[in-house]
């Protein structure tokens, strides 16, 4: 094979120009107020709006060798963690930068691989100080949520990380109930009768007071001094980065749905320390908080409040209604999705009826084979065995199929798979409802609920495998308006005392659908490791901000061994000369990632303001002389990286903001060991037949052609 040779290690590297290059695409990622993007497909003119380094990496050309090891890299980041990509991608981009200023300095590669691993392990051990057990997160967000400022506690100095001083904020207790889609329907869902009410941390100095609705009467949640009111109807207001927040989906004159504020000490240490957690983690998505505090009410009641705090992913599903306002998205038991009119149709005719299910494991087509028994796609079967009715082929598979579902009575079928265009046709026509395209975790709910057994062929069927008890529905709205939006229409189907779980997410604009089901799960993932982990970080730059003092106080240490064997195993005259070198380029990707957030959040008029004010805050905790204690301090003060020409200083004050422990670190991990990986690749060898265009190329001097 023709091949060309390219020497990638010089001192310009070119994979790390990639990797920089590629990594500036998402700065505007960075920080809780991201600014979003329009991918547009050229073929087919549609455009998409994003805000996910995810989405971002689907609609860039990554054929390149960097590219590809870079979406590997931000891939298996989303797959474990699904969030984190975008601190991963920025500072893949930043130490790409300090690593050729290294090599422009003319720092040895095993200097620079040897002494920034040890920097960053060192930088992994010294933020486990800032560590917040989830415990007392809660314990201190459902405390402080109701405490008056008057009787808030102050403490001048944090002699503990962990001192619940620290989370001592004035937030007051104003509630709003948030819309979760009741069903009519008797059967399954009586838990939804009983109030949701979200514990959203209010904005304001002082503890509300409300009223229930039809009742003179009051009851105080105990140790509180807040008096609670069995409805209450108080509207949030303010958003922790907006002025103003959009109108509440739960209209006044939905006065059919009450709710009920019952066992409030129970409240106040479950599903309300789930819902203040699941704010401190949202960075202002306001819209997916109320979700989740809707959700992890509902689980933690189904749960009888037995001191179980986890968020069971495998019961929540979402599904996107086109051609509503956003503020229409709700939480609905059972099972949400969008269905044809043709179906609409059919769902109407069932009224109320319990309908028996049929749960298949597989595709509902003629030519669909279990795994294990799939014909090779490369080989074409001229003819099997003799049929003069060859041309009818399909036609016999649909009548045969058909009679099994008819003979057994089934009105519902949820497919794994894809279902043929000619049988859904069919069972329309017969009055039966199938489903395709069903996540395996629903076909497990509703076999758990009905007793149906999923089947992989029609063939297999038998009473046995047959559930009952399931009804469908056409989806209501908050207001109670059945929804027809024309093309498709969202149904609910649901069973028994089923737990799943449909986050309906509206949105009057088509290209914002996907960005709305990004935001939602990553919120709800980011919730489910921070209880996985037991632990929490400070947010707004608080560790990013010990990261980048511990790196600069190591810097000015004398060029000792460290205690990584690689850094010991270098020639000393290596560690005297080049060891702060490569430090400070380790930190300059700290303070970078600092800057940018500071601009992104507008708290910064530009990267030069905003690192005079990390490095202002870099002295004040050198002052201190614990730059911990005095980043827990700023925190509990309201923000580590506060300024005071933040013009939402007033919202974001009164909010505390936290991180994932794990996937903040191995973020970091991952960004470090894909450019140290990049920076040791010495060549680029292309083969094949891309030599002449090599030979035409401007770049063609670079290469050697072999």
């Amino acid at each position: 094979l023709p091949m060309a040779f390219r020497d990638v290690n010089a001192r310009r590297h070119i994979g790390l120009q990639q990797l920089s290059s590629l990594a500036s695409t998402g700065r505007t990622f960075l920080g809780p107020m991201k600014s979003h993007k329009f991918i547009v497909d050229e073929s087919t003119n549609q455009s998409t709006l994003i805000c996910s380094t995810v989405r971002l990496m689907e609609s860039l050309d990554l054929t390149s060798a960097v590219g590809q090891l870079l979406n590997e890299t931000i891939q298996a980041q989303n797959k474990e963690f699904k969030t984190g990509v975008s601190t991963l991608l920025f500072l893949v981009g930043a130490w790409s930068n300090a690593v050729v200023e290294c090599l422009q300095q003319n720092v040895p590669v095993p200097a620079i691989v040897s002494v920034m691993s040890e920097g960053l392990n060192s930088c992994c051990e010294r933020v486990q100080c800032l560590q917040i057990p989830i415990h007392d997160v809660k314990k201190e967000l459902c405390s402080s949520r109701a405490r008056p400022k008057a009787f808030e506690s102050r403490c001048d100095g944090l002699t503990n990380p962990w001192n619940l001083q620290c989370f001592q904020r004035d937030i007051s207790a104003t509630e709003e109930v948030i819309p979760i889609n009741p069903s009519s329907h008797q059967g399954g869902d009586c838990n939804f009768n009983k109030c949701l009410v979200s514990p959203l941390a209010g904005f304001g100095s002082v503890a509300s007071v409300v009223k229930a609705v039809g009742d003179k009467s009051s009851s105080a949640l105990s140790g509180s001094g807040v008096t609670a009111s069995s409805c209450i109807t108080r509207k949030l207001t303010h958003s922790r980065h907006f002025s103003t927040l959009g109108k509440s989906c739960f209209s006044s004159q939905q006065g059919n749905f009450q709710g009920y504020l019952s066992e409030p000490s129970a409240d106040l240490c479950g599903c309300f320390g789930l819902g203040h957690l699941a704010m401190a983690l949202s960075h202002g998505n306001q819209t997916s908080i109320k979700l989740l505090q809707s959700i992890s009410a509902y689980q933690q009641e189904r749960a009888e409040c037995s001191g179980s705090s986890q968020i069971t992913i495998t019961e929540i599903v979402t599904c996107c209604v086109l051609g509503l306002p956003e503020s229409y998205s709700c939480v609905s038991p059972g099972f949400v999705t969008l269905v044809s009119p043709e179906q609409a149709t059919v769902i109407k005719r069932f009224a109320d009826k319990p309908l028996r299910i049929l749960l298949m494991d597989g595709d509902l087509t003629e030519q669909y084979r279990h795994l294990g028994f799939n014909r090779p796609r490369n080989v074409r079967t001229v003819l099997e065995h003799p049929n003069p009715q060859e041309g009818r082929a399909g036609e016999v598979w649909l009548s045969r199929m058909s009679d099994i579902l008819m003979s057994f009575d089934i009105n519902l079928v949820l497919v794994k798979g894809n279902v043929c265009e000619n049988f859904m046709e069919r069972c329309i026509a017969s009055r039966i409802l199938v489903i395709g395209c069903v996540a395996q975790d629903v076909l497990c709910a509703f076999g758990a609920a009905t007793g149906a057994q999923a089947v992989t062929y029609l063939s297999q069927l038998n009473a046995s495998c047959i559930g009952n008890g399931a009804w469908a529905e056409l989806w209501k709205a908050s207001d109670g308006r059945a929804v027809d939006l024309g093309e498709l229409m969202p149904a609910r189907i649901s069973a028994g005392d089923i737990p799943l779980l449909t986050a309906v997410l509206t949105t009057a604009l088509p290209s914002k659908a996907q960005l709305l089901e990004d935001q939602f799960w990553t919120l709800l993932y980011r919730l489910h490791h921070a209880l996985k982990d037991g632990m929490v970080f400070p947010g707004g730059g608080a560790v990013e901000l010990l990261c980048l003092s511990h790196i600069q106080a190591l810097a000015e240490q004398p060029g000792q061994p460290g205690s990584d064997k690689a850094v010991r195993a270098l020639p000393s005259s290596w560690l005297a000369e080049y060891k702060s070198i490569v430090l400070q380029a380790l930190a300059s990707g700290w303070k970078q990632y600092l800057s940018v957030v500071l601009c992104n959040t507008a708290k910064a008029s530009s990267e030069l303001e905003a690192g005079a004010s990390v490095d202002l805050h870099l002295q004040k905790a050198a002052a201190c002389g614990s730059p911990s204690a005095y980043i827990l301090e700023e925190f509990r003060r309201g923000g580590v990286l506060r300024g005071g020409s933040d013009p939402f200083s007033d919202q974001v004050t009164d909010l505390k903001v936290c991180d994932n422990v794990a996937a903040k670190t191995e973020a970091w991990r991952r960004a470090l060991d894909l450019v140290l990986l990049v920076l040791q690749t010495d060549a680029e060898i292309i083969t094949g037949p891309t030599r002449n265009q090599i030979l035409n190329s401007t770049v063609s001097s670079e290469f050697m052609f072999l």
